[in-house]
């Protein structure tokens, strides 16, 4: 029965790295030593999208929060991941439409989500992130991290690192301390 126990924690711990959470196993110090930060959860993303767009409402800012938050662990992404390229896509602005067509928080093109039927219209905040949240996970399940990430605004054909490095810097100034 011990045997057992260690060999499923084992392969419990290895699924999660994969996916990107911290080894259960790991003690705290261990954790900190591998760099990792604290959890990254609705409240870090609510001082996020304030520190990028402040006409948010406190509802707003929560009812965006608790999407990025449902939608990145559905699709096994990380929150500031996702919280970054919502930055880098629409400045955290729910109204946000480009002239190609793109909408929403995520700036989904339309035709990217239709297979999937989402609730709703791809302007309601939650519609948006898990349409998004859906596309960024599909593209690094396919192509890896960087490529994924890339593809997100590229589509197929990457023409660069451009995208990539600002989502880079979003998330590195998220890391940093808020100014007062």
């Amino acid at each position: 029965m011990r045997r057992s126990g260690t060999i499923a924690l084992a392969l419990v711990s290895a699924v999660l790295l994969v996916a990107g959470a911290p080894d259960p196993r790991a003690t705290e110090s261990e954790s900190a030593s591998a760099g990792a930060h604290p959890a990254f959860g609705e409240d870090q993303v609510v001082e996020q999208l304030r520190r990028v767009n402040a006409a948010l409402t406190e509802r707003q800012l929560h009812r965006i929060a608790a999407a990025v938050i449902k939608y990145s662990a559905k699709y096994r992404l990380s929150p500031e991941l996702v919280t970054a390229v919502m930055r880098v896509e629409s400045t955290a602005r729910p109204w946000a439409r480009s002239p190609k067509g793109a909408l929403g928080l995520m700036q989904v093109m339309p035709h990217m989500a239709e297979p999937a039927d989402f609730a709703g219209n791809l302007t309601a905040v939650e519609s948006n992130v898990e349409a998004g949240c859906m596309i960024l996970s599909d593209n690094i399940r396919r192509l890896g991290e960087e490529d994924g990430i890339s593809a997100y605004f590229w589509g197929s054909e990457i023409r660069g690192v451009s995208y990539l490095q600002r989502v880079r810097a979003a998330r590195a100034a998220m890391q940093r301390p808020t100014e007062s």
